[in-house]
């Protein structure tokens, strides 16, 4: 076995040959013959009733096919919401409809309201500019807190009001944790943002859709992190196609961070036009078109309550948040403030008695749903927050509050009160770790230096835990999911001894096509490089339900590990015949079956070829070929923790903050590509310090977006970024899947924005400033005004 081969390994990413070299193929380098293009005419106000759409003018020009309104969409469905959320009333959420084109109103601005198709993007264009559209435009309902005061202006008219839930988790727990924080020896309170953000992937979002009459076929080329759930939501709920005539394709992704999870209204629109039309109808999203089209993130109030006894150990936590919802109920957003933020309040510490409040509310903003960590960003944050501010009330060090807390590693498997359970896990090292390699001792040495030039420097720690993997079905159905949660792979093994692997997850950047090689290689002995990894196309791998919620390798991976013990077994039974031993006395190692205890061997090219020339082959006991498939359903999330430390200097007359170093110590199980891993924290990270200190989506009164672009919404650059020191040395392995892996894609995001936010509020504190908070992003301008009342 080469040692790059297998697990543990780190071979560089072979699908970075053709992303680095421009050969790469994605949705906007599909072009099929005869293919049109669409440009979607979207509203450039808020709210307001559709009077009239005179497209008369624009249907004359040259070169256009079609205008299309709602009223072409009158027999399909509205875009379907994947998740039902039942309130503290036991009532379910009201759920509006979210149609293709907007009918009757607009609800935000940049909902669809008509699509031009014309033969060329030029002509689609200037096409657009001739269509007259009268709307009479109406209060935006905006503010959250607001939306639901009594009065307020309905973003539906046929809703009850702009609640979509009241939730309320673990609801019998609510009494006792009222009286809980009035009898507690101590009290924090906090009251914070968690800042609404754009996902930004450097792939905007395509949509091709292609139609052969002959078979009545649909086939639709789209960027998404899960293919099958579009053909799904799509297919059942939308169009009415049936599955077996509905391919959809997902080629090269330039990333997602869950923006490209869900099924939106213009994949519809191209599919539905391509038969309409008997032509290929090409869409492809502008960046600007993106801030007002892709789904947003995060976007939270919250009022957190930490309570505590006289020897600092937590008795109760109860939270209040408003969650916004946006215009519409995009495919996954009731889940994220709910069973993705709720059961995650525990974070790594023993809390008795736990709370938590959701109002959902509908505004006349873009719908917002899971964003890189979907719903643990938002409860790392309350809690990391409150609890530092704990520790300064107390006069205790942060890290010695947290310590007293902690869950300890005897008490695993350890029922949290918001019913999940976890099964390892090591907090104490990892926070070890992370103040070893940050180097927290010799902090006051650094800091007096830059108090030497002028400048405060701060020091922020926080400690997450998140849960992976989300699943099993069983459990999710019950929360309200309205899809399996497992995943599927397919193994076929070929004649000559290489490996074709279906995997029903999605890469999107993940590296799958070099990690998913190297479990495979390490099972049966042979070098990655005759593995091939097959996904995103629903005509060629097994129903699966994608990426996203760093389910990859828990899930993903799990699946392909049972199909790929199959594939073993099978071949120990020809390999058997082949060496007329007993089947239990077959060895495989380093891509050779042997006979335990002898020198008899034989290849697995051998093996394998018996398999498919089957002239000595023990025909009575199994059928010829070999390929294997399998789902994998987990029985629980996995939860990969750690520990993260933000040090940074603020210059006290500009309020200016320089990031100095980041530390991140994580337990995220037995790892399969260390580099890989150290990718994607850092990945994580800087989306997290990005949300922490820059980014901001901000609407005004009238719901125009205000930072619509890159001119106004500040993205991370490489050198805004910090020393980054990353470290994945305390392992506990997962217990509930084969590979006792967690998942990482999803960890830099969660642990940094509350460890940032620490930091400067440190620096501060140390100076004399009595600032308490400062909600993201962390800009300059709020930390000067902090210091200076």
């Amino acid at each position: 076995m080469p040692k790059d081969s297998g697990i543990g390994a780190s071979p560089k990413r072979r699908e970075d040959i053709r992303f680095l070299t421009g050969t790469g193929n994605y949705t906007d380098d599909i072009n099929i013959n005869g293919q049109t293009y669409a440009w979607f005419i979207r509203s450039d106000v808020a709210h307001g009733t559709i009077n009239s759409i005179d497209a008369s003018a624009a249907e004359a020009m040259e070169g256009v096919l079609k205008v299309f309104t709602s009223a072409d969409f009158a027999e399909a469905g509205g875009i379907p919401c994947g998740w039902e959320v039942t309130d503290r009333h036991g009532q379910p959420m009201q759920e509006p409809k979210h149609p293709i084109l907007a009918e009757g109103k607009v609800r935000h601005v940049g909902d669809p309201i008509a699509v031009v198709v014309a033969e060329t993007l030029e002509q689609a264009r200037d096409a657009a500019e001739a269509v007259e559209i009268d709307i009479d435009e109406l209060e935006a309902v905006i503010d959250m807190k607001a939306a639901v005061a009594e009065g307020a202006t309905k973003v539906h008219d046929d809703l009850t009001s702009n609640l979509c839930y009241d939730w309320g988790f673990v609801e019998e727990n609510r009494e006792a944790v009222d009286e809980a924080i009035k009898s507690a020896a101590h009290v924090t309170t906090l009251e914070l943002v968690n800042n609404r953000v754009v996902a930004n992937p450097m792939e905007p979002r395509v949509a091709v859709g292609d139609y052969n009459r002959a078979g009545d076929e649909h086939t639709l080329y789209t960027t998404s992190q899960n293919p099958h759930v579009i053909r799904l939501l799509m297919g059942a709920f939308v169009l009415s196609i049936p599955e077996h005539k509905l391919r959809v394709v997902a080629p090269d992704v330039g990333g997602g961070f869950g923006a490209k999870i869900y099924h939106y209204a213009e994949e519809a629109f191209v599919t539905y036009a391509a038969k309409v039309l008997n032509r290929p109808v090409k869409w492809t999203s502008s960046r600007s078109e993106a801030f007002i089209s892709d789904a947003h993130g995060r976007d939270h109030v919250t009022k957190i309550e930490l309570a505590m006894d006289e020897n600092h150990k937590f008795t109760a936590v109860r939270t209040d948040t408003y969650a916004n919802m946006g215009a519409y109920l995009s495919t996954f957003a009731p889940s994220v403030p709910t069973w993705l933020h709720g059961t995650l309040m525990a974070g790594n510490y023993i809390t008795p008695l736990i709370y938590v409040n959701v109002k959902a509310v509908f505004t006349n903003t873009v719908p917002v749903d899971a964003y890189r960590g979907a719903g643990r960003p938002e409860a790392t944050f309350q809690l990391e927050r409150v609890i530092d501010k704990a520790a300064r009330e107390l006069g205790m060090d942060p890290v010695e509050l947290r310590r007293k807390n902690f869950i300890q590693p005897d008490q695993f498997p350890y029922d949290t009160p918001v019913a999940v359970t976890y099964d390892t896990g090591n907090y104490d090292a990892t926070m070890d770790k992370a103040l070893e390699v940050a180097d927290y001792a010799g902090f006051e040495a650094r800091r007096a230096e830059s108090e030497a030039r002028g400048k405060l420097r701060g020091i922020g720690v926080a400690h997450y835990i998140e849960a992976c993997g989300i699943a099993p079905s069983n459990l999710v159905g019950q929360l309200g999911a309205r899809a399996g949660l497992y995943e599927s792979a397919t193994v076929r093994v070929n004649a000559t001894g290489s490996i074709s692997v279906f995997t029903g997850s999605h890469s999107h950047g993940q590296g799958h096509e070099t990690t998913f090689a190297q479990v495979v290689s390490e099972m049966i002995g042979v070098d990655a490089s005759q593995i091939d990894i097959v996904h995103g196309d629903t005509s060629k791998v097994p129903m699966g339900m994608g990426t996203y919620g760093s389910r990859s390798i828990a899930v993903g991976g799990s699946a392909m590990v049972r199909a790929t013990e199959k594939i073993i077994n099978k071949a120990k039974k020809i390999a058997a015949h082949l060496m007329e031993a007993s089947e239990a006395d077959i060895e495989l190692k380093d891509g050779a079956f042997s006979v335990a205890g002898t020198d008899k061997s034989v290849a697995w090219g051998d093996v394998t070829l018996a398999a498919y020339v089957p002239h000595n082959y023990p025909l009575e006991d199994i059928e010829p070929g070999l390929e294997e498939s399998a789902f994998y359903d987990p029985a629980n999330f996995t939860y990969p923790s750690g520990a993260y430390i933000c040090e940074l200097e603020v210059d006290p007359e500009t309020g200016v903050i320089d990031m100095l170093n980041f530390t991140a110590a994580d337990d995220f199980g037995n790892v399969i590509n260390p580099m890989i891993v150290e990718g994607q924290v850092h990945g994580g990270l800087a989306q997290g310090i990005g949300q922490a200190l820059m980014e901001a989506c901000i609407y005004d009164e009238n719901g125009q977006l205000l930072s619509g672009s890159f001119m106004d919404y500040t993205m991370p650059r490489a050198d805004d970024m910090p020393m980054m020191n990353v470290d994945h040395s305390c392992q506990t392995p997962c217990t509930h899947n084969p590979l006792g892996v967690k998942g990482c894609g999803e960890a830099g995001a969660i642990g940094s924005p509350p460890a940032v936010v620490n930091a400067v509020i440190d620096a501060l504190h140390r100076a004399g400033h009595k600032v308490e908070h400062i909600d993201m992003p962390v800009s300059p301008a709020r930390v000067w005004k902090a210091m200076h009342g």
